[in-house]
């Protein structure tokens, strides 16, 4: 038995009855082809042919085939509910093995089914297969092209190793809003690397899209320059520059925020908080401070021109570069008008840099104090600009028994925290007073926070610096170096002083001098202008 679809304008169906066909036959419910779930089946055995002798145009029967699975993408889900088989889209209904298509959908459905048969036999199916893998090949192999192909040469290498570098360590880990990843492969395929000069110009270009005046290639000369300033001393006029903050910051030109004491600037009147405008008649304006640094630097005799703002005044001054000196700390005892020999002493400690001696001279000059009868200590950190974090670090531990001395933070908050447990306290108990001004910057502000916060010591002075932001230098492979920003630091009071400082306790008298003799001459004269009583010095 089959069905025929009539095309009778009538909107009933007509069935009729013709010679079987063998190749036809209904099945029953369990032979219909099914995926895992029972409830849903689909009817991949339908199949809608033409009669041979047919030339009506319409369609021709509608039988189930057994063989016919391969035709299931015109199948739709169709459901069973007693004993009628609903097509998924109410384009077919079956019951008791015979199948209707409601009129209004026939035409389309031919329609759909002529244009396949077209196709087919228009286009060979091995045609249609041979387009699909050559489409393929072609995008596999653009992608092959846009892949980097080249061989890495030793300028492409040292450019990976400064990249390497700022991505491991560098603070800010979306790279100042830009892809890292995406910046290296851009720079290798464009950016010319044929000699060193034009690599160290790859890596400086690199380095300046962070947009971070802290962080700098520094070319092997300089590195050296920079290394030896940490060590024993270094040939120049004697100065520690930084970028403008604070009230300063509006300002052109790089700002002063020490001079070392007796060196060439400091015997010419440069102080912490002048503006240097311009080096040898070249503009500071957009000078960063390790050119800067170098243009100070130089044989020792040779001569460098300085243009100078102090306030309104402007001056040009001509400097003989010299060695200075580094030597961390100075020292020395000032004795109390009343008490005689016997009485307690002050003793003066000078620290005015952080190398790699620091910390063991500090021990040093409070034990040689301790040894003439010293019972308190007023440690000088004015126009001390810093130098190395972890001779910072080791200094507050002669200083403290207990207690956090930093906490070191990136852009996820705190990343790790330096504290001491009292191993290395030399001075734990003894009155402590700190002395800070605006040249106090970087790790001298950390002992100098780390003091404060752990109420250990009494602050004099005005704000320091505000540069709340750590460094580290790492050596390249050939020499040369990165000066990397690598966290942010925050006092035990959880204080972020960058561009802020550390804030002190009390203010020092205007006329408070510089110098270690005149300092002990204004603790002993009560009549000086500068007069401070021992009892104010050190109360907590």
């Amino acid at each position: 038995m089959e069905a025929l679809l009539g095309s009778s304008p009538s909107p009933s169906l007509t069935i009729t009855r013709r010679k079987p066909i063998t190749s036809c036959k209904v099945l029953s419910w369990n032979s219909l082809y099914s995926g895992s779930n029972n409830s849903r089946v689909y009817h991949p055995i339908l199949r809608l042919k033409r009669s041979g002798n047919d030339n009506s145009g319409s369609c021709s029967p509608l039988c189930y085939m057994e063989q016919m699975y391969r035709n299931r993408m015109f199948s739709q889900p169709i459901r069973r509910y007693r004993k009628i088989f609903i097509d998924k889209q109410s384009l077919l209904v079956i019951q008791n093995g015979l199948a209707f298509l409601p009129r209004k959908f026939k035409t389309s459905l031919c329609k759909i089914l002529k244009h396949l048969e077209i196709f087919k036999s228009i286009v060979p199916e091995i045609f249609v297969r041979s387009c699909i893998g050559l489409m393929l090949v072609m995008a596999v192999n653009a992608a092959v092209v846009k892949a980097p192909s080249f061989a890495l040469t030793e300028e492409n290498l040292l450019f990976l190793e400064a990249w390497r570098t700022i991505d491991r360590a560098y603070i800010d880990k979306t790279f100042n809003g830009q892809s890292w990843f995406r910046y290296r492969e851009d720079a290798l395929r464009n950016e010319p690397m044929n000699t060193r000069q034009e690599t160290y110009a790859a890596i400086k270009k690199m380095l300046a899209t962070l947009d971070d005046p802290f962080t700098r290639f520094l070319e092997p000369e300089k590195f050296k320059s920079l290394r030896s300033g940490t060590q024993n001393a270094l040939t120049g006029v004697g100065l520690s520059i930084g970028y403008p903050l604070g009230k300063n910051e509006s300002a052109f030109g790089l700002v002063v925020i020490s001079a070392s004491p007796g060196g060439p600037a400091n015997r010419a009147g440069i102080s912490s908080g002048d503006i240097i405008l311009q080096i040898d008649n070249t503009s500071t304006e957009n000078m960063g401070i390790y050119d800067a640094a170098e243009r100070l630097q130089g044989p020792e005799g040779s001569g460098v021109e300085l243009t100078v703002l102090r306030g309104s005044e402007t001056k040009k001054l001509s400097l003989i570069r010299e060695k200075v000196s580094l030597n961390p700390v100075k020292s020395r005892i000032c004795k109390l008008p009343t008490g005689g020999d016997d009485a307690p002493q002050i003793g003066y400690i000078k620290l005015s840099t952080f190398n790699k001696n620091a910390s063991g001279a500090v021990r040093e000059a409070i034990e040689t104090l301790r040894k003439n009868n010293v019972k308190a200590f007023v440690l000088d950190l004015r126009d001390n600009s810093g130098g190395l974090f972890p001779e910072g670090v080791e200094i507050a531990k002669i200083w403290l028994d207990k207690g956090v001395i930093v906490y070191i933070c990136d852009s996820r908050g705190v990343r790790d925290i330096y504290d001491t447990d009292g191993s290395s306290v030399v001075a734990a108990s003894e009155p402590l007073a700190v002395l800070v001004n605006k040249g106090t910057a970087s790790a001298s502000e950390i002992l100098a926070g780390a003091l404060k916060d752990n109420k250990r010591a009494q602050l004099f002075g005005e704000p320091t610096y505000g540069k709340g932001k750590i460094q580290s230098v790492f050596q390249l492979s050939d020499g040369s170096g990165v000066a990397v920003t690598v966290a942010r630091y925050e006092t035990p009071a959880h204080n972020d002083i960058d561009k802020v400082g550390v804030i002190p306790d009390h203010p020092l008298p205007a006329s408070f001098p510089k110098d270690d003799e005149s300092f002990c001459n204004c603790l002993q004269n009560p009549a000086a202008a500068c007069h401070l009583d021992r009892v104010e010095l050190f109360s907590k």
